[in-house]
């Protein structure tokens, strides 16, 4: 009987809400590498998001400014963003340096 409340306790405290769902499909979407290099991605509402979590999402997107964002004719979000200043200066360490002359 133990074994079973606690393998309940492990499934509750694993569920996540839908917000928390598509918060985190959202945020890896973003990350994701190809998105990182091209600097925009577009967002698709599922079948298993919410109307409140979809809005909520929406509307946190929209507020924050670095990103601009564009609702398309399909309800879909499309996210653009500018380079941060952190990301220039990588590429700026990054660069090759001219080696001296052998002589």
């Amino acid at each position: 009987m133990a074994k079973v409340e606690k393998q309940e306790k492990q499934a509750e405290r694993l569920e996540m809400s839908g917000i928390e769902r598509l918060g985190l499909r959202v945020s890896e979407m973003i990350n994701h590498p190809v998105a990182q290099i091209q600097r925009w991605v577009t967002i698709h509402r599922l079948d298993t998001d919410g109307d409140r979590e979809w809005e909520e999402v929406r509307g946190l997107l929209n507020e924050t400014d670095e990103i601009d964002m564009t609702i398309n004719d399909d309800e879909s979000l499309t996210l653009r963003w500018e380079a941060s200043a952190l990301e220039d200066r990588l590429f700026e360490v990054l660069e090759p340096a001219e080696e001296p002359a052998p002589f």
